[in-house]
């Protein structure tokens, strides 16, 4: 079988840094305590909420620049 690849790698580290700096802000205006490192202990609502405003607001931006 052929190996597969992480598709949720960041190839450029400076969008690393910036994509956990907008989870941490999602985070804390979820009200979702986030710290550096592992997060495992959050429950999978908690996770996928984070996850769901991420893109939402990424959704959004995209959609507002089309509009310019």
């Amino acid at each position: 079988m052929a190996s597969q690849s992480r598709s949720n790698r960041v190839e450029v580290p400076e969008a690393k840094a910036a994509m956990d700096r907008f989870k941490t802000e999602v985070a804390s205006e979820l009200g979702v305590n986030l710290k550096e490192g592992y997060n495992g202990d959050l429950t999978s609502r908690e996770a996928g909420s984070i996850g769901g405003e991420m893109v939402r607001r990424m959704v959004k931006s995209y959609e507002e620049s089309l509009n310019k």
